[in-house]
């Protein structure tokens, strides 16, 4: 059975964000009653326009990929930004499509492009965005002495500044919602060798404390600090073995152990301004010397 048509045209002229993220559109009738769309019409687009979104950087590889499409099976509509993947973010776009969540790519180069205008971008296809999800990232090896200049601007740029500009134009412009920052457990650590990624990866993990503070309570703001998870192509076996040497539990993490860090953030509504470690121990694994472990005790 058909359902019963309305009297009248019946039209969107209003939108309104609820505390949790979600928008409803308000209706209206108008005089013109010569076309007349059904009640089921406007429901499906209710629910539609109902669907939260969430806006994952760097999303068409490796963790970002992950985080989309593990959002994306959680609900959200997704935000996909890339920067060089193009292909890789379309084919992640087909599979989030695939599980039926509506999903588009936005290019934008995190060094030189409008950063904060990728969120207003954003807002304009995914009215109901309501988690940014800052995973892209840029890593280089190089200590103090021997970063050039241009290698420490592109570290803070991707790694900091660009997380730092999202996350000043999500709270102007999101009434509720969430930030999840990817950061990385080496900021426990004070390794050197890789002086400008590590230092760019602990002010992130700074802002993230820090903006916690200053959006709540309407937005809270997390971070996660993978491990060993998804190893570079390049380590060797013999690498990861003494890798894993280092960690407590002794193995490389599941990539799946990042979505259950991540369904803990999004799930507890008491967490902010915390900065959780998924990387087996490694990073609290600091023992130190002392006179019980010293080689030469009698």
């Amino acid at each position: 059975m058909r359902p019963t048509p309305l009297r009248r045209w019946v039209i969107c002229w209003a939108w309104t964000c609820r505390a949790d993220g979600g928008c409803v559109c308000w209706w209206r009738t108008a005089a013109d009653a010569r076309c007349l769309p059904s009640l089921a019409v406007i429901q499906e687009v209710l629910l539609v326009t109902d669907r939260q979104a969430a806006l994952v950087t760097g999303g068409a590889t490796r963790v970002g990929r992950f985080f989309a499409l593990h959002l994306a099976r959680r609900g959200y509509d997704i935000a996909l930004h890339y920067h060089h993947s193009a292909a890789a973010a379309g084919e992640t776009a087909a599979t989030i499509r695939h599980q039926g969540r509506d999903c588009e790519t936005f290019a934008c180069d995190f060094r030189t492009g409008d950063v904060e205008g990728l969120i207003e971008r954003v807002i304009a296809r995914f009215p109901a965005l309501a988690l940014l999800v800052n995973s892209a990232s840029t890593y280089a090896p190089g200590d103090i002495r021997e970063t050039a200049r241009e290698q420490l601007e592109t570290q803070f740029g991707v790694n900091l500044f660009a997380p730092f500009l999202l996350t000043r134009a999500f709270g102007r412009r999101v009434d509720a919602g969430e930030i999840i920052n990817i950061v990385d457990n080496k900021i426990a650590f004070e390794q050197h060798a890789y002086a400008a990624y590590l230092l760019a990866k602990k002010s992130l993990a700074e802002l993230t404390r820090m903006a916690a503070i200053e959006l709540a309570p309407a937005i809270r703001v997390n971070a996660i600090a993978p491990g060993v998870i998804l190893p570079a192509a390049q380590r060797t076996s013999d690498y990861l073995a003494w890798r894993y040497a280092g960690i407590p539990l002794a193995r490389q993490g599941e990539v799946e152990e990042l979505g259950q860090a991540l369904d803990y953030l999004l799930d507890n509504r008491f967490a902010t301004g915390q900065v959780l470690f998924v990387d087996g121990g490694e990073s609290v694994n600091r023992v130190g010397r002392h006179s019980e472990n010293y080689p030469g005790r009698s």
